[in-house]
């Protein structure tokens, strides 16, 4: 029976998915096969395991961090938002189906069986498993039929580190109305508490942590500095969102109501002289060196916002003179039509943004695969495509089709052709693989190119394998809670958990 600790919030994004990464990473430091869980996962960006089946990214980050492959079992259950009122449903890595939240909030309690299959599972091969919570254990309204914060903490018997976030304000006030609306036996499975995010001089930190002490009775297990790494984090509260200047090579990111999936993008954040902008408008557009769009979880609706609020228009315009690159939604967007004829989204018939040749038929089974090759010729402004390697992943529901004298670099995948990358033969591409540019030096390929359309070099920056990056990332984190976590106390608490 594996050790257990748990990783709860005090909020959404207090820290919870990186802070379980960094666990993992030590443990795996300390010569223990550690392994990530998350029972329900609410995320737009997922992943595809080498099975086919369909898991979120922060357990994926987390199984790096513990240097292990991703497996669905780590999140049995994820949900992925189609609007205000409803989500997709993928338990054990398909699609049940699509949910209205009040729909879901009854019929969860049928999915513990499945929770607690994965979790079996998953302590087969671990020795220890860093439980990670979701939003808030206190949120009254969600409480009863609990599976993912003190009712996951109660099935398998898991101490709770709680954590919050003082960047945000009112840390004080975030722990100890926590604990307040806590039960008894919830509040006492906390066994430490964590200030994470802190800017400054401890030491005036300090009276607060007594009297936080003293109020709460629970330790501080740790005050973590806020650290600048850059590791995927939660799509729907992420900073990456947040307002940039443009730099010498200025990537724009169109940022629709359902972006999902753009991790795919993270691979050039980590280049000096680049900036990725995720835009909303036309006044924040301006005019960058690439447009990117990203997947979506509903292409129609989106493609329909863009034509509303003149980003469409705007993105058109710009395609006369620098490259735009659709992936998986932002893919079929760019085509000529888009058709839905099993009403996978918004049913009927739209018109595309008409800049690649290619039509798009939504279907009801979702294509989930991992891929690998190396793409073919490639025309046009992103030529420097040609040749490069790539290990991604598909995950879509349309089926899309090239039509009239559209250029594909092409790759064989078990004897099936597939199209790696459609382009128009000069400014416009597009591919339904995530992960395209993280293999290699791929995206520095991508870079150089702008670069040279711009007449400026960049052969002096850093261009660095984008998992051999992510690495130093997780050390660099796992060092950092080292430093300023006790994990004397830590390993105390693994000791306790789980005696009988």
């Amino acid at each position: 029976m594996a050790k257990v600790i748990m990783i709860q919030g005090t909020m959404s994004n207090a820290g919870k998915s990186l802070l379980a990464a960094g666990l993992c990473r030590i443990f795996k430091q300390d010569g223990y096969r550690a392994a990530p869980f998350k029972s329900q996962n609410m995320a737009l960006n997922s992943f595809i395991t080498e099975e086919g089946l369909e898991m979120g990214r922060a357990q994926v980050m987390q199984a790096e961090a513990a240097k292990i492959k991703p497996m669905v079992c780590m999140n049995p259950i994820l949900l992925k938002p189609t609007n205000h009122m409803g989500s997709q449903v993928i338990v054990n890595g398909e699609v049940l189906g699509n949910m209205r939240a009040k729909d879901y909030f009854a019929y969860k309690k049928q999915l513990i069986p499945d929770i607690k299959k994965a979790f079996r599972k998953l302590e087969e091969f671990a020795d220890i498993i860093v439980i990670e919570g979701a939003g808030s254990p206190a949120e009254i309204n969600l409480k009863e039929n609990d599976i993912v914060n003190m009712g996951m903490a109660e099935m398998v018997d898991a101490p709770v580190l709680l954590v919050g976030d003082i960047d945000r304000g009112g840390v004080f006030a975030q722990l100890l109305g926590t604990l307040m609306l806590l039960e008894e036996k919830e509040k006492s499975r906390v066994k430490g508490l964590i200030i994470n995010k802190f800017r400054g001089d401890k030491s005036i930190l300090d009276p607060g942590i007594v009297m936080l002490e003293e109020k709460g009775k629970i330790p501080v297990t740790g005050v973590i500095p806020y650290m600048e790494l850059s590791l995927e984090d939660e799509d729907s509260l992420t900073e990456r969102f947040s307002k940039k200047e443009a730099a010498c090579i200025d990537l724009a990111v169109i940022r629709y109501p359902r972006i999902s999936n753009f991790t795919d993008f993270n691979v050039f954040e980590q280049t000096d002289g680049v900036s990725v902008r995720y835009v909303t408008s036309v006044k924040e557009l301006g005019r960058p060196d690439l447009v990117f769009l990203p997947g979506s979880k509903n292409t129609m609706s989106d493609l329909t916002w863009m034509r509303q609020n003149g980003l469409e228009a705007a993105v058109k315009k710009l395609a006369e003179d620098i490259p735009v690159f659709g992936i998986c939604g932002g893919y079929q967007m760019l085509g000529h039509q888009i058709s839905d004829p099993a009403e996978v989204e918004e049913g009927g018939t739209m018109r595309g943004m008409e800049l690649l040749p290619v039509v798009t038929v939504l279907k009801e089974e979702k294509r989930r695969r991992q891929v690998s090759g190396v793409i073919n010729e490639v025309r046009g402004a992103l030529s420097a495509l040609s040749g490069q390697p790539y290990d991604g992943y598909e995950i879509h529901m349309g089926e899309t089709r090239i039509i009239g004298d559209g250029q594909a670099a092409e790759y064989a995948d078990k004897g099936e052709k597939n199209t790696a990358v459609c382009a128009d033969g000069a400014n416009v591409f597009g591919s339904y693989i995530h992960g395209l540019f993280d293999k290699g030096d791929t995206a520095a390929a991508v870079v150089k190119a702008l670069a040279k359309r711009k007449g400026i070099s960049v052969e002096n920056g850093v261009f660095e394998d984008y998992r051999t990056f992510k690495e130093k990332q997780y050390d660099k984190l796992a060092d950092t809670m080292r430093e300023y976590l006790n994990m004397e106390e830590i390993y105390g608490m693994l000791r306790e958990a789980r005696l009988e």
